[in-house]
């Protein structure tokens, strides 16, 4: 009975590891995907996204393709810096050369961000605004929740 326990754990264990994996080459076939769409591709679909969430009209939907166009543009010339790096021994980038890197990065966003409040009226803003990039979980971040919940439950005591 033992050793068929032990093989039904091994069998689980390893299944849940192959699955894993998986997930790991998918993932990495993704980014390489995207890696190789042109900056019209990025454009396009994130233009026709926006449309579809916000109901933009077609006028709304050509200036918001060019800011998504200008935005992927940018972000490739960095991409091509970045790998053409590559070649040589990639060191972590110096403090003030972080920092530059993470100023041009918010100007972009901010720059991005009052070209859609011009574009946008102001429900289609409003609902741009609630839109946030999806972050990755932390493992912390679900007992940080079971905490709060815990707090609040006591709290209603």
């Amino acid at each position: 009975m033992k050793k068929l326990l032990v093989i039904a754990v091994a069998l689980f264990t390893l299944n849940g590891m192959a699955q894993e994996k998986e997930k790991r080459s998918e993932r990495k076939d993704r980014s390489e995907l995207r890696m190789q769409m042109t900056p019209n591709d990025i454009a396009d679909l994130k233009s026709k996204k926006l449309t579809l969430k916000l109901d933009l009209t077609a006028a709304q939907q050509k200036k918001v393709h060019s800011i998504f166009l200008n935005e992927a543009k940018a972000n490739e010339g960095l991409r091509q810096k970045h790998k053409s790096a590559e070649g040589e021994k990639r060191e972590r980038p110096s403090q003030e050369e972080f920092l530059k890197m993470q100023n041009t990065r918010l100007d972009q966003q901010i720059e991005v961000k009052r070209d859609m409040k011009t574009i946008l009226n102001a429900e289609q803003y409003a609902k741009f605004e609630k839109m946030k990039p999806k972050k990755h979980k932390k493992r912390g971040d679900h007992n940080k929740k079971r905490k709060e919940k815990d707090n609040k439950q006591e709290d209603d005591k």
